[in-house]
């Protein structure tokens, strides 16, 4: 419970059942999320903070990830080494359990990719879309 620090939760279905959003505390951003960030980065995500839906019961089902469904869209993971939101462990069940097919380590990143190595992130992209023939822009 200590690691959840300033996080607060609702129990929509009853305090005796598993919490179903959660609202990150300013304190948990920073040590958590935020860590590889400017001040400003961490500033303007606290001012956007929304409730998040937990979707545990979501995640105790079968992948919603599979080849009927989703199978052409190729899966890359990106792995931020500082993330200190989704432990290394947690990580590498997401990418056994969701059919990624290439997996993008990014070095010094924290849980804000987009924030805290936005160069790093869109190289990997630009380089993902060359190898895969589309060489021409986002779409």
């Amino acid at each position: 419970m200590e690691s959840l620090m300033d996080c607060n939760f609702t129990f929509d279905h009853g305090p005796e059942n598993p919490p179903t959003s959660a609202i990150f505390g300013s304190n948990y951003m920073a040590a958590k999320m935020y860590q590889c960030c400017q001040t400003e980065d961490i500033e303007l995500g606290k001012m956007m903070l929304r409730p998040s839906g937990l979707f545990l019961e979501d995640l105790a089902k079968e992948s919603l990830l599979t080849e009927e469904k989703f199978g052409s869209v190729k899966r890359v993971f990106v792995v931020c080494e500082k993330d200190g939101l989704f432990d290394e462990d947690f990580q590498s069940w997401l990418i056994e359990n969701t059919q990624t097919k290439e997996v993008e380590v990014i070095l010094g990143a924290d849980h804000m990719v987009m924030l805290s190595k936005l160069r790093r992130l869109g190289k990997g992209i630009l380089a993902n879309k060359k190898n895969s023939g589309q060489s021409k822009g986002f779409s």
